[in-house]
């Protein structure tokens, strides 16, 4: 990994690991945010599984405990491009939660909810660049595509050669039947 890309992990990642230990610290002071969209998810988790938990102050410790986890494993390089897919996916319902600039009447907190929803934004930019980031290496779809075409090319090479080994074989065959005995 070059050190350009070890460094913007790394400063990419930083918001998620001090803010995600932060709110699984104190998850209470997020409570009132969070409710209106843990109550939304509420039943599909209840749908998905029945003992998973949906109380708001266990889901907004889940969320800091993954956004710390995930973005250790971003700093570090270890399985980067899933951690960065798991912090896009837990920045939706932050940013959601937190910064709903289009129900605030007061102008003010308006203009700082919608500076930090696009401040969110970018992160999510960031983010999926991190996922989609082969450090310089062929991605799996031009690797199945480069191994399809070698496949192919493959199968052409030994149709060839078994049409000029059976045109010998007619040949030595046809030889074969003009000797004599």
């Amino acid at each position: 990994m070059t050190p350009v890309r070890s460094l913007a992990r790394a400063m990419l990642s930083g918001i998620f690991v001090i803010s995600g230990a932060r709110n699984f610290a104190n998850p209470g002071r997020l409570v009132p945010a969070a409710k209106p969209v843990t109550d939304r998810v509420t039943p599909w988790l209840e749908r998905a599984h029945p003992r998973i938990p949906t109380e708001t102050e266990t889901l907004i410790q889940a969320n800091g405990a993954v956004q710390v986890g995930a973005g250790l494993m971003l700093a570090t390089g270890r399985f980067s491009r899933p951690a960065a897919l798991v912090l896009a996916g837990t920045l939706i319902p932050v940013t959601l939660a937190g910064h709903p600039f289009w129900r605030n009447d007061d102008p003010a907190t308006k203009h700082n909810n919608q500076i930090h929803f696009l401040k969110n934004l970018g992160l999510f930019g960031g983010l999926l660049l991190a996922a989609a980031d082969t450090e310089g290496k062929p991605g799996l779809r031009w690797r199945a595509g480069h191994r399809i075409g070698h496949s192919r090319r493959s199968v052409r090479r030994a149709v060839r050669t078994a049409r000029r080994e059976a045109r010998i074989a007619v040949r030595s065959a046809a030889t074969a039947r003009r000797l004599p005995g």
